[in-house]
């Protein structure tokens, strides 16, 4: 009989040749457990997702609750269903004015999909700029916007009229005309290895697409949610953008995304053609059910008073030699090794001694740090600790 790991390589599409393969029982707050009892800290909260821990139990109770009430009912928009309405009343209440209007998706990519077709609708422009070394995810339309020439080369061509400008660069900002539709930016780029703009350039980049009628899409699909200290990130630049987008953590654990605008922008959609952009499983009432519990655990737990103090503890109790720079903000950091050699040998054997990290995308010396929010400073400094003797092992230093 086939254990339960060749099943999966058997039958399960596979993205690599060396997959993980770590066979996981259950899952509880910071921890993931193998069947043996063996618990690993998730030091990456599913890459983003699981901001308060696994199975929370007001989430869950959300999820069965809504689950006994009904699930898919109809195409998103259609019908009038609660957990929908009550999540983007919830969202709404908590962004800018000019944020009213929310599309819910499956997925942060649909969501990054949804928002470049929207910009192309309102403005009637037929150009896109985005950022080198960006990530936005990996369907046809996201791909195109990815700065990352080596993981799409491969799906070329993409969409036409797309072009990349450079982080922190003032001089490309003049790139931003009355042709370009919208500028799509990572509001802290992610698997850039965690690099935050600097201030004076995020406003300089809003002032230029307002001069120029272009609209700015901002991705917090990793960031929002309270992982850099802040409900949503952009408020660490005192700027709007006219497009958010929102995922992984949105779910608390379920499946959706999000992309928000102003009524008057979203209304695009309604005509020329009408139906401007369908989704059947978009919105699901189960996931906005979770959603909803997330979101409220979020803020009457006051989680994200403690994020910065925690990402000082990681600070403090990360310093070795062979660490070339700690970067990031919050509960979303990266720390950069000499090479991705040295990296990932150093994951490996956290791995292995229960501690659960990666590497990034388009900066693969450097290790993912992103836990979820309600880790205490015990289980941190635990963390840390694994990894810097994982340092020592691989360095000699």
């Amino acid at each position: 009989m086939l254990t339960l790991r060749q099943l999966f390589l058997n039958n399960n599409a596979q993205t690599t040749h060396f997959p993980l393969l770590l066979e996981f029982d259950r899952a509880e707050g910071v921890y993931i457990y193998e069947e043996s009892g063996k618990a690993y800290i998730d030091l990456i909260s599913g890459i983003g997702v699981s901001n308060l821990g696994h199975s929370h139990p007001k989430v869950v109770q959300a999820v069965k609750d809504q689950a006994e009430k009904y699930m898919h009912l109809m195409v998103y928009g259609e019908y009038v269903q609660t957990p929908q309405v009550r999540f983007a009343e919830k969202l709404v209440s908590l962004l800018p004015a000019a944020l009213n209007s929310v599309y819910f998706t499956n997925s942060g990519t649909e969501a990054v999909e949804g928002a470049i077709k929207l910009a192309k609708r309102y403005t009637g422009r037929p150009n896109v700029l985005a950022y080198e070394n960006s990530y936005h995810g990996s369907t046809h339309g996201a791909l195109s916007v990815m700065g990352n020439e080596e993981f799409k080369q491969a799906y070329r061509p993409l969409l036409p009229g797309t072009g990349f400008l450079r982080l922190n660069n003032f001089d490309d900002l003049e790139r931003i005309n009355n042709q370009t539709a919208c500028v799509i930016l990572e509001t802290i780029q992610g698997e850039a290895g965690v690099r935050v703009p600097q201030k004076a350039y995020m406003q300089a980049l809003r002032q230029r697409c307002s001069q120029t009628g272009t609209l700015l899409i901002l991705d917090e699909i990793q960031a929002a949610l309270g992982r850099t200290g802040k409900l949503f990130a952009f408020e660490h630049f005192d700027i709007v953008p006219d497009i958010l987008l929102m995922a992984k953590a949105l779910g608390g654990g379920m499946p959706v995304g999000a992309f928000v605008s102003s009524v008057e922008i979203m209304s695009a959609f309604k005509e020329n053609p009408i139906l401007g952009h369908i989704t059947t499983f978009g919105g699901h009432p189960v996931c906005c059910a979770a959603g909803l519990a997330a979101l409220e655990v979020l803020l009457n737990e006051n989680l994200i008073s403690g994020v910065a103090e925690k990402e000082a503890i990681i600070r403090e109790h990360l310093q070795h030699p062979a660490i070339k720079e700690v970067r990031g903000t919050g509960l979303m950091l990266a720390i950069e090794f000499e090479s991705f050699d040295i990296n990932k040998k150093i994951i490996d054997t956290c791995i292995q001694n229960g501690v659960i990290t990666d590497w990034f995308l388009h900066c693969s010396n450097s290790m993912r740090i992103a836990p979820p929010l309600i880790i205490t400073q015990k289980e941190l400094i635990k963390a840390c600790n694994v990894i810097t003797s994982a340092i020592a092992q691989h360095t000699g230093i």
